[in-house]
């Protein structure tokens, strides 16, 4: 639900090839760090927006980085250690902000950026059920300390709790068939594989059905992610806490990938009273990057400035 990254540099990367982070010189544009100025990026990932922001911060200003995916942290560490102290990393939720702040001794920072898609890592090898392409354990856990797995919800949900997951987070319109087929299943055998799963969608949806521009799995994986990881519950989290952390002139930016996360964003900006709206419409690619990175198609960014006293 992507879409961190990093690209190459002069300090050896590790992984450097691996993905593009999305809307990158707008993010500089509209963040716009400055030296000395105190910067959070909500999900590290290999570090392609943290590295920018380091750049047009030069040369002190710092990023706190957050990611709750052990992988993707030790990665950044290694695409950004020329930064050194310019860096701290935190494997955490952004939803955890308040809590990480006080354990790092900030007390205000000079803005938040949050790219709430997956990256290439989590996508294409982190062995964890993200893709539907091949078999993969059906775990979906960003963080593998914590919480159920996707398999665990699979073989153990009511067909009316599987029903609402796919329907309300996955906005899977064939969600009660999908589900129905899925508890049949499981009294034969339990779900364990990304491929079951695929192949039980298959199954439900009948070809009339299906989505012209997406896999007939996309939604059912998007819904099952989203619960597994609590990722709505925490985006409004911190959409309603993290403001209070960004010093008067500061900025709040959001990359979101899938309607759910856009109308949620949109609605907490400009219900909050100490926010003043930037992005009336959301920000989008242009042509080039569309062309060239084809996951930046669905990125939408909506910024905000806390406003001066």
């Amino acid at each position: 639900m992507n879409e961190n990254g990093n690209e190459p540099a002069e300090s050896g990367l590790a992984r450097s090839d691996i993905h593009q982070p999305v809307l990158l010189e707008e993010v500089v544009s509209w963040l716009s760090p400055v030296s000395g100025g105190i910067y959070v990026d909500g999900n590290l990932g290999l570090g392609g927006h943290t590295r920018a922001i380091l750049e047009a911060s030069n040369p002190d200003g710092r990023v706190i980085g957050f990611d709750w995916d052990s992988e993707a942290l030790s990665l950044a560490r290694a695409n950004l250690a020329s930064y050194g102290e310019r860096v701290i990393y935190v494997r955490r939720n952004f939803a955890e902000l308040e809590e990480a702040l006080k354990e790092i001794h900030y007390a205000m920072v000079d803005g938040i950026l949050l790219d709430l898609g997956l990256s290439s890592l989590q996508l294409d090898s982190s062995g964890r059920g993200f893709s539907f392409q091949g078999s993969e354990p059906l775990d979906m856990r960003m963080d593998t300390r914590r919480g159920e797995t996707a398999a665990d919800l699979l073989n153990h949900c009511s067909e009316e709790e599987l029903a609402d997951i796919l329907y309300y987070y996955g906005e899977e319109r064939q969600a009660r068939r999908i589900a129905e087929f899925i508890v049949e299943e499981r009294r034969k055998e339990k779900f364990s594989t990304t491929r079951q799963l695929v192949s039980i969608i298959e199954k439900a949806v009948p070809r009339r059905f299906r989505p012209k521009k997406i896999h007939v799995a996309t939604r059912t994986f998007q819904g099952l992610r989203i619960a597994v990881n609590g990722e709505l519950d925490n985006l409004e989290k911190i959409l309603t806490d993290g403001v209070q952390y960004i010093r008067p002139g500061g900025r709040f930016c959001v990359i979101s990938f899938h309607s759910l996360e856009d109308r949620l964003v949109k609605r907490q900006f400009s219900s909050n009273n100490a926010l003043r709206v930037l992005t009336p419409k959301p920000v989008i690619a242009g042509d080039a990057e569309k062309d060239m990175n084809p996951r930046s198609r669905s990125a939408k960014m909506r910024v905000a400035a806390v406003k001066e006293v």
